[in-house]
């Protein structure tokens, strides 16, 4: 069976590639599968509503020509970090299961259910009620490689963007898919007292995604002061990771 892990941040975002691209192609040797960065471009139209331009999330839409050659694909978004306690999630997941959390839970409920409501409303009611999916953590198999395509054409570019598409040609295809644990995909969301504040480090990927930093102490003046004042989320966020893998594998970056 031919595997795959694939990745969608490439030089542009050095400091990320720096830290988890190792980490990544080390995973990648422990389970015998392939490594490869998405590092073109993906040919939709741009996103709305102030989002950034949505090519970089949907090179996930390339795997629907890579299931051509392989079996099954993990996709780990690059700010990722996946800690030794890590087990191989082409085994914890079906072959015709898709893998990945639910985020429409806890406080993200209300604004997952709402894009989820935007895209029936572009794309037709499915009874797509719950079940918002996070691709930064994302197991498929060649069967499934029809989530990948466009919807009458298009491509769903508003907030959540490939998160929201794929999550709607799940359900419309009615795929089987086994839920995974917040401790494969602890973002900041999982720390928050609605979930027990959980350590992050008994997880087994740490995902550095939306506001990005679990510890405001840990982290210097400057990168916070841009953080909170909307002007660098990345610098953070990356400090944060780095305290985290030195901590994760006894080493500095």
């Amino acid at each position: 069976m031919k595997l795959l892990i694939t990745t969608r941040a490439d030089s542009t975002v050095d400091g990320w590639v720096n830290l988890t691209h190792p980490i990544f192609k080390n995973y990648a040797n422990k389970v015998g599968a392939d490594f490869l960065v998405l590092d073109e471009q993906f040919n939709c139209e741009p996103a709305k509503a102030g989002i950034g331009d949505g090519l970089w999330h949907f090179r996930i839409m390339k795997h629907y020509n890579l299931h051509e050659k392989y079996d099954r694909i993990i996709q780990f978004d690059g700010d990722t970090l996946i800690t030794p306690s890590c087990p191989n999630l082409f085994e914890h997941v079906p072959y015709d299961h898709i893998g990945t959390i639910y985020e429409d839970v806890g406080t993200r409920a209300p604004a997952r259910h709402l894009w989820m409501q935007k895209a029936q409303q572009l794309f037709g009611p499915i009874g797509w009620n719950s079940g918002y999916i996070n691709t930064g953590v994302f197991v498929t198999s060649k069967c499934h490689r029809d989530i990948f395509r466009p919807i009458d054409g298009k491509f769903y570019t508003d907030h959540g963007t490939d998160d929201v598409h794929i999550g709607y040609q799940i359900k419309k295809h009615n795929f089987k898919v086994l839920p995974l644990s917040y401790h494969f995909n602890h973002m900041t969301m999982f720390s928050e007292p609605w979930n027990g504040s959980p350590d992050r480090f008994n997880s087994h990927i740490i995902h550095y995604a939306g506001r990005g930093v679990f510890d405001e102490q840990d982290i210097s003046a400057a990168a916070l002061y841009k953080h909170q004042k909307h002007i660098d989320y990345q610098e953070c966020k990356l400090e944060q990771a780095r305290l985290d893998y030195k901590k994760l594998y006894g080493t500095c970056l």
